[in-house]
């Protein structure tokens, strides 16, 4: 039987997780010489690429030393927590990666405690030491300081650490002595986490943590295999999370090596595989024995803070973009989606063609909306709302931990900033010529804060936040000041009329787009909405020449991304999503229809 080891790879989002885990696979001679992989490869789909975050996490397995090794690279972002939670079941030990500038973040300080209270070891690898101002000594000492208040204990207290730059491709127990290589990282890791400890007595357990989807073999199951041995073709037994028992068979077995997978006969106790073939199984449920069937404790899952309406796409445009257009459609992907993402709920309306679906926040819901819609689905999305609670009687809101790094001459705006919208201040220190400052906040405020911050900041803000927990309401937040400018007419907007309106406000349209009579096509400068058209063309005749007037010059239009249009919305507003475009539009189309049914 080979020597394994099982780590998580933990961290907040941008401190370089992805690039370690890209100079470990080319250390241990994964590829040939004349391959060329790119960077970030196991950043492999599109969405990942294009953000630059990791959304789901990944297995690849090296082989260091004749030991096999599986990497577990997690997401490090706070709306991607259920998947961090789930899958560091199947590790023995964490690398916990720390930038030697910023030193440990909200992020790093959620995962961590998930770590501790799963009692796997720590190891920590701080990062990025070649940065101008790092101070990797201090972030040492804050990281062991983080440990001590998130109450570990004395053995993972007592934990190694390397430094080094994952980008330039170097690790070394000394950050002032540079090596060549990643070789002290990886000798850590044989030196200090634990092989997994494994019961071969017994039957066999094992808990399905994540999912995986081949069109071939339909749904995979993957976990660590905690006692026993599972082989091909073997009867087992699914323990549900309710207690419930189902029997199935293993069609296949298979373990992680390299990027892919290897088709096996039989999976010893502790190594991470996926099984095809289970039917009816849920992530939480234990794969067991056939004739005596024990269940392992089941993923507890933090619950969603946020949620969003999910309606079809009833627009005059409806039908022209996309190929799933209709409430069952819909349905059906919300429903399929709720199998791999732990963290989502959908609850049906009274109405057949709207859901409420609940993420744990603005970017875990957008990630969804924009897969499905490069998928081919259309859709509109209402405003983001948070979920309000009562608990002993008392309305309570779900409050962050909000975490601003900027400098120093702009951080009196955001203070006030984040003062208006109910956040209270805990810290604030200087490190060079940056600030950074940590407040308690409403989830509420967050939402719209961030396109606020970059404007009053110049784009310097960094922003990160995470859920800390239900807090008593705090009373109303300011919501965006500026009315919309909502078309009046069907039809293409012409370079004259929005010249001739451009000090009304901003638009959000190029000339020649197409628009509908309800859809907001700009930002007025007042605070109420304002009906206008821009679909109206200059009228030629004698007394008025076509060539005597000065050229029609445009400010180029605002173009949101998904997330941002989100935030904009008002309650009284829809986000329309196609495969190609997005529009913001009034719910209500017409000018007497909105009076009629004006949302106070």
């Amino acid at each position: 039987m080979t020597a394994i080891r099982n780590i998580a790879i933990i961290a907040h989002v941008d401190h370089g997780k992805t690039t370690l885990v890209d100079k470990i696979m080319h250390h241990c001679e994964l590829f040939r010489d004349n391959q060329s992989t790119g960077e970030l490869i196991l950043d492999n789909n599109d969405l990942e690429r294009e953000r630059g975050i990791t959304i789901t996490s990944k297995n690849v397995s090296v082989t260091y030393k004749d030991t096999k090794i599986n990497i577990i690279d997690t997401p490090g972002h706070a709306d991607f927590g259920g998947e961090v939670e789930r899958v560091l079941n199947m590790a023995d030990g964490v690398l916990l990666l720390v930038d030697a500038f910023e030193g440990p973040m909200p992020q790093t300080r959620f995962v961590l405690q998930k770590a501790i209270d799963l009692g796997l070891k720590p190891c920590v690898v701080i990062n990025k030491v070649d940065k101008e101002n790092c101070t990797p000594d201090e972030v040492h000492e804050k990281v062991f300081d983080l440990m001590f208040e998130l109450g570990a204990e004395e053995w993972q207290l007592d934990f190694p650490a390397v430094y080094g730059s994952a980008k330039n491709n170097w690790m070394s127990e000394d950050w002032k002595n540079e090596t060549d290589n990643i070789e002290p990282l990886l000798d850590m890791v044989m030196e200090h986490i634990p092989a997994p400890k494994v019961d071969l007595e017994g039957t066999p357990q094992m808990l399905i943590t994540s999912l995986d989807f081949s069109s071939f073999t339909g749904r995979i199951a993957i976990g660590r295999l905690q006692r026993g041995t599972l082989k091909e073709n073997q009867q087992v037994s699914l323990v549900k999370r309710d207690g419930s028992i189902k029997k199935t068979r293993i069609k296949e077995l298979h373990t992680f090596e390299g990027l892919g997978r290897r088709k096996i006969e039989e999976v010893q106790a502790g190594d991470i595989c996926a099984i095809v073939g289970l039917e009816g199984f849920e992530i939480g449920d234990t794969v067991a024995d056939l004739e005596n069937p024990e269940g392992l404790k089941t993923i507890a899952i933090d619950e969603p803070t946020m949620s969003m309406l999910f309606t079809i796409n009833d627009s005059p445009f409806f039908g022209k973009d996309g190929k799933f257009v209709t409430s069952r459609h819909i349905k059906e992907r919300l429903y399929k989606e709720l199998e791999k993402n732990l963290a989502l709920r959908v609850n049906e309306t009274d109405s057949a063609d709207k859901f409420l679906v609940y993420g744990r926040g603005v970017l875990h819901l957008s990630v969804l909306i924009e897969t499905m819609r490069r998928e081919g689905y259309e859709l509109q999305i209402g405003q983001p709302q948070v979920i309000i609670k009562e608990i002993d009687g008392v309305k309570c809101e779900p409050v962050e931990e909000l975490t601003i790094d900027l400098p120093e001459d702009v951080s009196g705006k955001a203070v006030e900033m984040v003062t208006m919208r109910k956040g209270e201040m805990l810290s604030m220190e200087a490190k060079g010529e940056r600030m950074n400052i940590q407040f308690l906040i409403p989830s509420r405020g967050i939402i719209g804060l961030r396109n606020q911050l970059l404007t009053a900041t110049a784009g310097e803000a960094i922003m990160a936040h995470r859920y800390k927990e239900y807090q008593p309401l705090k009373g109303g937040i300011p919501e965006r000041q500026n009315g919309s400018l909502v078309s009046m007419e069907k039809g293409k907007a012409i370079p004259y009329s929005i010249d001739k309106l451009q000090d009304r406000g901003k638009f959000f349209v190029d000339p020649g787009e197409d628009i509908y009579e309800g859809q907001v096509i700009g930002e007025n400068s007042r605070q109420d909405d304002m009906a206008v058209n821009i679909t109206k063309t200059k009228k030629l005749s004698n007394v008025r020449s076509s060539g005597a007037d000065d050229k029609a010059k445009i400010v180029p239009a605002i173009k949101f991304s998904l997330e941002e249009a989100l935030e904009y919305i008002q309650k009284d507003e829809y986000v329309e999503v196609t495969p190609h475009h997005l529009r913001l539009r009034k719910i209500y189309l017409t000018e007497n229809d909105r009076k009629r049914n004006k949302i106070m």
